[in-house]
């Protein structure tokens, strides 16, 4: 049986979760697990959401879909659990934390401390198969991430959306300037990093946004 939706967000996606397609996506996710190697883990589906309850989410930051080698997603975007080899852009995340915020390289790859003080680490697709990136895209999981994503754009206090990659940044036009604050950059992959991420100073101008909208400022630096 699927993993349901964390309970503080059910009221939230009851639609989604309601509908036709969410359930046309379950079957497949659950038909595909029977079959072949699906990351992340089920129980791990829903990580991002059972990390944060929705009115504790500061920041956003968006991926695509999960890693899909062996032991590397665990639900939550760009993160690998501890003790599993940090994938080339998350090592660049840090490289660019290192060089905004002088933060230390951190030996573990697990982002979860980010989650624990409000940053939502949201994929758009939720699984992948093995070996296959972007092959659980367009079955669904968009249009459920994008209504997470809408319940969000209506909070009545500052959200700081960081938009990596030409993917992720085509949520900007649904986002609500005048009320959040969106941080665009190139994607931190290889192909992209030097093309504009690198230098764009991602965390401490988010720091800076939250800090002038009167909230706390994100410690990003990892143990």
């Amino acid at each position: 049986m699927p993993v349901t939706v964390p309970a503080h967000w059910a009221d939230k996606l009851d639609r989604e979760t309601s509908a036709p397609y969410f359930g046309a996506l379950q079957r497949f996710v659950s038909q595909e697990r029977q079959m072949r190697a699906i990351y992340p883990p089920e129980d791990q589906t829903f990580a991002a959401l059972a990390a944060i309850a929705p009115g504790d989410v500061r920041v956003v930051l968006l991926g695509q879909d999960p890693y899909h080698r062996p032991g590397q997603a665990h639900g939550l975007s760009f993160s690998v659990p501890p003790g599993v080899l940090q994938p080339p852009s998350l090592r660049n995340i840090f490289r660019e934390l290192h060089s905004d915020l002088g933060a230390s390289m951190p030996v573990s790859g697990c982002l979860a401390p980010w989650a624990e003080q409000g940053v939502l680490l949201l994929n758009s697709v939720l699984t992948v198969r093995e070996g296959a990136p972007g092959s659980h895209a367009r079955r669904g999981w968009e249009t459920f991430t994008d209504a997470i994503l809408s319940s969000l754009y209506d909070a009545p206090y500052t959200i700081v959306f960081l938009l990596w990659g030409a993917y992720a940044r085509k949520k900007a036009a649904l986002i609500d300037r005048r009320r959040h604050v969106v941080i665009e950059s190139a994607h931190p992959s290889p192909l992209s990093a030097s093309t504009g991420f690198f230098g764009s100073r991602p965390f401490s101008r988010a720091n800076e946004a939250l800090v002038a909208a009167g909230e706390k400022a994100i410690v990003w630096e990892l143990p």
